[in-house]
């Protein structure tokens, strides 16, 4: 319950380690987004005090021709940057605006100071982000924007010509629209009025100033034009603010760019965290395994000590087991005893040789094994076996073959020798009358061997299959259990490996593979 607890424990810590990664990469990106979108509207600024040079440039006595002026903010615009810009009246109403076919008065009408859509940003009222344009647009007396034909009269043939300026003197001879004193901007009208002061004070200023007066009314307003119908096109034609549209390309590459970022490093925080939490669950079950084997060498120690012990006394049984065997021996050879009595002691002499078996065969179970390879040649050992067995072979009229490769394997004879023995006595033991064994040897790679003893008898059933190598397991009556286990233990010590299959069509093959071919 207490080890459940501190896995919670990590595991919960890791995973808000991670959420306090993830939410931070969250706010990252989206300042990133604010300080592109930032950097976009600085741009914007930049570009709205270039849109004031141009309308400075463009306007002359207050009067500024729409053509001109549209092919100067033509000339502003530059793909994937600035997208199109618009003069508005008071009204909201666009006055002039580049490209031409702009559609930007939905824009206009959603009154927003700043309008983000997919690909572009509207901006408008510039001047209250900081623009260096406010005497632009002088309230009393903005740019009025004219096309060619308001600048003729109505009928006169005299229309003016192609750059778009209108009909009077030449610019050089036109008074200044405005003059600088210090750093205070001074208007058309107020610089013309202290113009006239100056040559007043000279003694000619009433006929300066009238001819001023009829100068700028020349130059400010059309000569056909009433001051009302001038003030209604001021009101129409009047350049109140302007907006500018701008591409959103940089910004949307910048938070392109910046996503890619924090997902690799999300990513990386991420597989950090699972690594972590599997190194953790990794620890732990390398410390309850090392745990386990402490306690599994432990008890091995003591199941050590306990197979000496009993290998110990199995071996001081055999002593007084061969006189009690010997004894009954005696009295069945003797002629004054009865049958009955014969019958008995040989009975006792069977029983004993069966006990001192199973007594050699626990001590050989319990004895350790010390490999000593050497070359040993299989067909060779099978055969040697094979003698040693022909009474029982030759008893069931068993028919045994040994076929397959000559092959030289690396191995400890003696303990192989035991292992065929064991193999082919269970197999005797299993066949029947006229029953067939066969031995084979045959390569299972270039340096491997596999070595194969089949049968025709009754088999193994499947679920037995692994339980067959446990000691004290037998299907037979006479068999003790250890035959099967001790193989599977000289197996192990030689680095092999046993299994027990089905034979075709019947019967059981037990196969030994990863013996190491000899040099």
């Amino acid at each position: 319950m207490e080890s459940r607890r501190r896995n919670l424990w990590v595991y919960g810590l890791l995973f808000a380690v991670w959420g306090l990664i993830l939410c931070w990469q969250l706010v990252e990106h989206s300042r990133v987004k604010t300080v592109a979108r930032t950097e976009l509207r600085n741009r914007a600024k930049d570009i709205s005090t270039t849109v004031g040079v141009v309308l400075r440039s463009q306007r002359i006595f207050g009067l500024i021709s729409k053509e001109r002026l549209e092919s100067a903010l033509a000339d502003l615009l530059r793909p994937g940057e600035l997208t199109a810009v618009a003069m508005l009246n008071t009204s909201g109403d666009i006055v002039a605006s580049a490209p031409t076919n702009a559609d930007l008065q939905t824009r206009v009408v959603s009154r927003q100071a700043e309008l983000w859509e997919a690909e572009t940003v509207t901006l408008m009222n510039l001047v209250d982000l900081g623009t260096s344009v406010t005497s632009e647009f002088d309230t009393t007396n903005p740019p009025v924007v004219l096309s060619r034909e308001a600048f003729v009269r109505p009928g006169d043939t005299n229309r003016p010509p192609s750059n778009g300026r209108f009909n009077g003197p030449p610019p050089d001879r036109a008074e200044p629209p405005q003059q600088m004193t210090g750093s205070n901007v001074i208007s058309a009208p107020a610089a013309s009025e202290i113009h006239t002061n100056t040559n007043r004070s000279r003694g000619d200023g009433e006929r300066r100033s009238r001819r001023d007066g009829d100068r700028r009314s020349r130059f400010g307003r059309p000569p056909w034009m009433s001051e009302t119908e001038f003030a209604v096109i001021i009101e129409k034609q009047g350049v109140h603010s302007f907006l500018i549209v701008l591409s959103t390309r940089s910004v949307s590459e910048a938070a392109r760019r910046d996503l890619w970022l924090r997902c690799i490093i999300i990513g990386l925080t991420t597989l950090s965290v699972v690594g972590f939490g599997l190194a953790w669950r990794n620890t732990l079950q390398t410390a309850g395994l090392q745990i386990r084997l402490v306690r599994a060498s432990e008890m091995n120690s003591h199941l050590k000590e306990m197979n000496l012990a009993a290998a110990g006394l199995a071996h001081e049984t055999r002593n007084p087991l061969n006189i009690i065997r010997g004894l009954a021996q005696l009295i069945s050879k003797q002629t004054d005893t009865s049958a009955e009595t014969q019958k008995r002691s040989m009975e006792i002499v069977n029983e004993a040789d069966r006990v001192a078996a199973q007594l050699n065969e626990f001590i050989n179970y319990s004895r350790p094994r010390e490999v000593r390879p050497a070359t040993v040649h299989l067909n060779t050992v099978a055969s040697e076996v094979v003698r040693a067995l022909t009474y029982d072979i030759e008893e069931k009229q068993i028919s045994l073959q040994i076929t397959g490769d000559a092959l030289a394997i690396q191995a400890d004879e003696q303990l192989l020798r035991q292992v065929v023995f064991n193999l082919l006595l269970n197999a005797v033991q299993a066949v029947g009358e006229r029953g067939q064994i066969q031995i084979r040897a045959s390569k299972s790679g270039s340096t491997e061997a596999k070595f194969e003893v089949c049968d025709d008898g009754a088999g193994v059933p499947v679920e037995q299959r692994m339980e067959i190598f446990k000691p004290y397991f037998t299907t037979t009556q006479k068999g003790t259990g250890l035959g099967l286990a001790v193989v599977q233990q000289i197996c192990l010590a030689h680095g092999w490996e046993i299994k027990c299959a089905a034979n075709t069509p019947h019967g059981a093959s037990f196969q030994i593979t990863g013996m190491t071919l000899a040099n």
